[in-house]
């Protein structure tokens, strides 16, 4: 009697049995393909939809009333998170209180264009490293990246749109703001973008934010980056200084963009307002660009 013909088995198929090792390899190999077709998803599956209704201190019946199913509350979640978690810059008053700091050690380099160069990139090399440290800390720029990460690993639909919407619009506030500040030094400092570059400070704003949000990723799996410190007196720089990698990457950046206004004159006279400008900083946080030139100091 002739057996029946049985399909072949998975070892059959195989030939031979594989190690362990190989096992390994061949799973973890085949995972990477998949993440690397579809992305790699950051999920909310670690938030229970029973315990924020606990920690809201809210009757569940209105909950579900206002969301039926959770993955309703989960996709409003993401859109509120798209709005909350863009990193804060430095404000005015921390940049302006820096500044003061800088320019009363070093009064006389107002006095020379060389020396107010100098000036200038002290003062990067202390807000750029003030604004690396303060995104390091942030527990909301953890969630900023992670937000990303969830983003690209939307189904394409009307939730997706809405998130890169909401993501799209905190960004321009972001780079809006730190252009603004930047506008504003460059007022005070009399610097004005160079001309032939055709870009405007949201330009300047948008590579100084690259810069630093970069090195801040590195920072995460590298962190003696974050401490990481080289004597150096770059792009001319009045002395040689211990300079951090975000305060280099600033400053390769703002002096290539950057250059003194060859109608602003030094004098006493502007000296004096600059110190006033600088006070009247104190205590705001944000200030419009533009007021650089209601102070007295435009360039």
């Amino acid at each position: 009697m002739e057996s029946r013909s049985q399909a072949p088995t998975g070892l059959a198929r195989r030939g031979r049995r594989l190690s362990d090792h190989d096992t390994e390899q061949r799973m973890l190999k085949a995972a990477v393909a998949m993440v690397n077709r579809t992305g790699l998803t950051v999920s909310l599956d670690h938030i229970s939809f029973e315990d924020v209704i606990r920690d809201a201190d809210v009757s569940r019946s209105a909950v579900y009333r206002r969301w039926p199913y959770k993955d309703l509350f989960f996709s409003d979640l993401v859109k509120e998170l798209a709005q909350a978690a863009i990193p804060t810059p430095a404000d005015n008053e921390a940049i302006a209180g820096l500044f003061r700091e800088v320019v009363a050690e070093r009064r006389a380099w107002l006095e020379t264009p060389e020396l107010r160069h100098g000036l200038v990139l002290e003062l990067l090399r202390r807000a750029s490293l003030l604004d690396f440290q303060t995104l390091y800390a942030s527990a909301e720029w953890r969630t900023y990246i992670a937000l990303h990460a969830t983003f690209m690993s939307l189904a394409e639909g009307e939730l997706r749109d809405q998130v890169q919407a909401t993501l799209a619009q905190s960004e321009q506030g972001f780079i809006g703001r730190v252009a603004a500040t930047w506008e504003l030094l460059c007022g005070l400092l009399g610097y004005r973008l160079r001309p032939e570059l055709g870009a405007n400070f949201e330009t300047l704003a948008t590579l100084l934010s690259a810069n630093v949000r970069g090195l801040t990723v590195m920072a995460l799996s590298l962190p003696g980056l974050a401490d990481d410190r080289a004597p150096a007196r770059p792009f001319g720089a009045a002395g040689e200084e211990e300079w951090s990698l975000p305060a280099l990457g600033a400053a390769a950046i703002a002096s290539a963009f950057l250059e003194p206004g060859p109608a602003v004159t030094w004098d006493e006279d502007r000296v004096t307002r600059l110190y006033e400008a600088l006070s009247s900083l104190a205590g705001q946080r944000h200030v419009p660009a533009h007021d650089h030139a209601v102070l007295g100091l435009g360039p």
